[in-house]
């Protein structure tokens, strides 16, 4: 049991809640006033192995400096609880199934665009972006908004613009969500090496930054109005305004000297996100009238 336990670890699991965010409000909407049960379960089934097939992956590749990190010390490969060998192997595996269910029982290209997730993640984010450059979330965060094409294609078998946004609304907020975290632990990445941007710029730069994406994040939101209806658009409205209330007072405190808490609002985000994703979850199934179609 304590060796299956490992291997789950290796997968994240809480990360892979982002999957199940994106994923089915996503497919709502791509099927607005329909829901295919049987799709979206295959589908969050296929995703999830392609998540836990990156993050295994990415453990591998961090099993050094995880083991330099309070934070991440506890995971299986940083305490030895799994081989190098069989994490890869398990992570390789867990991807080549997730491409061939998806495949099977979505599309070619929803397979496609989780094999596209896993590279990147793994490749381009993990091995170059993490450990070269303090904008590393800004870029590698594509990953984690894969989810909102997967579900799209696994419902229409393309990529419409709708998805594209809601791709953009999860790259947006990776920012804020990730630097508020590493501005709480800063120092363990500066142990690793790790040049995230609370451990090489101010506090005030950190958190202006945070504001900037985070009102990025709420104006995409509601880039998707002409596609929803009024449901989504109150939720969207209400709730952007409390996330960026709390990114400028965040800011506001570090201007004033503070002893802020940033670990307040990356928590927060996270709430902020599924409000957002269920308002439009919630929409999609109900399926009234679009605000598009109101103003035509």
């Amino acid at each position: 049991m304590r060796r299956l336990l490992a291997y789950l670890a290796l997968t994240k699991p809480r990360v892979i809640e982002l999957l199940l965010v994106a994923t089915i409000p996503t497919m709502l909407l791509a099927d607005r006033g329909s829901v295919d049960i049987r799709l979206i379960l295959a589908t969050l089934f296929g995703g999830w192995l392609g998540a836990a097939s990156a993050n295994t992956l990415n453990c591998v590749a961090d099993a050094d400096i995880d083991k330099l990190m309070k934070r991440t010390a506890k995971r299986p490969l940083a305490r030895e609880a799994v081989s190098t060998r069989n994490a890869f192997v398990f992570g390789v595996t867990l991807g080549v199934a997730s491409f061939t269910w998806l495949w099977w029982q979505a599309n070619l290209l929803s397979g496609v665009l989780v094999v596209v997730t896993i590279l990147f993640y793994v490749l381009v984010y993990t091995l170059v972006l993490k450990r070269r450059t303090a904008q590393n979330v800004v870029w590698g965060g594509a990953a984690g908004c894969m989810p909102a094409l997967v579900g799209w294609s696994a419902v229409t078998g393309e990529i419409g613009w709708p998805a594209i946004a809601l791709f953009g609304v999860v790259f947006f907020w990776t920012p804020p969500h990730t630097w508020a975290l590493a501005m709480r632990y800063k120092e363990d990445y500066r142990a690793a090496g790790v040049p995230m941007l609370p451990v090489v710029a101010t506090e005030a730069t950190v958190t202006r930054q945070i504001v900037v994406y985070t009102w990025l994040t709420v104006l995409t939101t509601l880039i998707l109005l002409p596609t929803t209806g009024v449901i989504y658009a109150a939720v969207a409205v209400v709730a952007g305004a409390w996330f960026l209330l709390m990114a400028h007072q965040l800011y506001a405190g570090v201007r004033r000297g503070e002893s802020v808490k940033p670990l307040r609002l990356f928590l927060q985000s996270n709430n902020y996100l599924a409000v957002v994703f269920c308002g439009l979850a919630v929409d999609s199934v109900l399926g009234w009238q679009t605000l598009g179609s109101l103003i035509h």
